[in-house]
């Protein structure tokens, strides 16, 4: 019961959306970061961050929990736009994912 309320709060008050300042910032402090890139596999080998994996938005219901199955771990997801990843970031959730976050304006912004 606890867990429903806080996730409640956390995402009204809270909905982890982060700039590329704030990216960089926590992996500079954090390596075991996972930057999750969801956009298609060709998008992702035209270009992408450094270190990122990538889980297609449209796989990544099927596929996120052999790849990560830390539900704890930190996750920033992103995108082009930031659409797709801040969609990813609910569907996470969803599966329980406690720490999830999503590039806003994904490379677009940066």
């Amino acid at each position: 019961m606890f867990r429903k309320i806080k996730k409640i709060l956390y995402r009204s008050i809270d909905n982890r959306e982060i700039n590329y300042k704030k990216l960089q910032d926590m992996l500079k402090k954090d390596n075991t970061i996972i930057l999750m890139d969801v956009r298609s596999y060709q998008e992702f080998m035209e270009n992408h961050l450094e270190s990122a994996i990538n889980i297609p938005i449209f796989d990544l219901e099927e596929k996120v929990e052999t790849i990560v199955n830390n539900k704890e771990q930190t996750i920033i997801a992103y995108c082009a736009t930031g659409n797709r990843s801040k969609r990813a970031k609910e569907i996470l959730e969803k599966l329980n994912y406690e720490n999830v976050y999503h590039l806003k304006n994904g490379l677009d912004g940066i």
